[in-house]
């Protein structure tokens, strides 16, 4: 146990944010999510797990990772298939612990395209959220340096 980390964020999953780079993506996937296929892919290569809801996740994750303040896709959610314009709950959700740190307004992603995105991604985080479109990617940011 760490002070001041949330103890839902295990080791495995403090490394590969800790090595991830300003710019590289994290999806934060739901149990339907083809996670291991496609984490396989990702710069990491091995799947990450965290079995709690997507926003609990998300909680903890958004209390050490930055958001990216230099690009307009840094918060993304998977597209609703048929309904694009759709927010789902798990979607507000989301959107809440992202607001929560001063991140911006999510934007949507079509599946395929999202699948993709992860695909390039440095890392996936296969969450216990059994809700459907809950699936989200975030653009890690910089840490400025200390005043002084």
């Amino acid at each position: 146990m760490l002070k001041g980390i949330d103890p839902i964020l295990n080791a495995d999953v403090l490394y590969a944010l800790r090595a991830m780079g300003h710019g590289d993506d994290l999806i934060i996937a739901d149990t339907n999510f083809p996670s291991e296929s496609v984490a396989r892919e990702t710069t990491l290569g091995t799947l990450l797990r965290i079995d709690r809801p997507a926003a609990e996740v998300a909680r903890a994750v958004l209390s050490v990772y930055p958001i990216d303040t230099f690009v307009d896709d840094a918060a993304a959610r998977m597209e609703v298939v048929g309904e694009p314009d759709a927010i789902l709950p798990v979607m507000e959700e989301m959107q809440a612990e992202v607001s929560h740190v001063g991140g911006p307004t999510m934007m949507t992603v079509e599946r395929f395209d999202f699948y993709d995105r992860a695909k390039k991604a440095f890392a996936v985080i296969q969450t216990g959220e059994r809700r459907f479109y809950g699936c989200f990617a975030f653009r890690k940011g910089v840490v400025p340096p200390d005043e002084g």
